[in-house]
């Protein structure tokens, strides 16, 4: 499938999970995409997809950096900055980077 081309109209937010091997750094990457997949702002990214080089999927773990693309649309709900009920909040598109959690 080819690479969806996000358009440049939303504030842009960059994204990067780190932490210690195992913590689930990769599990969260795909369990956004799957939420805002859910909602229509991304292509799912399961974990396997995230983690693709034949060595990260032999030994089950995050070598390389990867990179995934989502976004968020605007919607009226709670503005919890203000405590405004039915606010306008603008969505945002997200750059999100999954770094591996070791040196090997």
């Amino acid at each position: 499938m080819a690479k969806q081309k996000f358009e440049r109209t939303k504030p842009h937010v960059n994204i990067g999970t780190i932490g210690h091997i195992d913590h689930g750094k990769t599990t969260l990457t795909a369990a956004i995409t799957k939420f805002l997949a859910m909602q229509g702002g991304a292509d799912y990214t399961d974990y396997s997809s995230i983690d693709k080089a034949p060595e990260e999927r032999e030994r089950g773990i995050t070598i390389n950096t990867a990179h995934v693309e989502y976004q968020t649309f605007d919607r009226v709900g709670h503005n919890y900055k203000t405590g405004e009920d039915n606010a306008q909040i603008q969505g945002r598109h997200y750059a999100h980077v999954d770094c591996p959690g070791h040196a090997d």
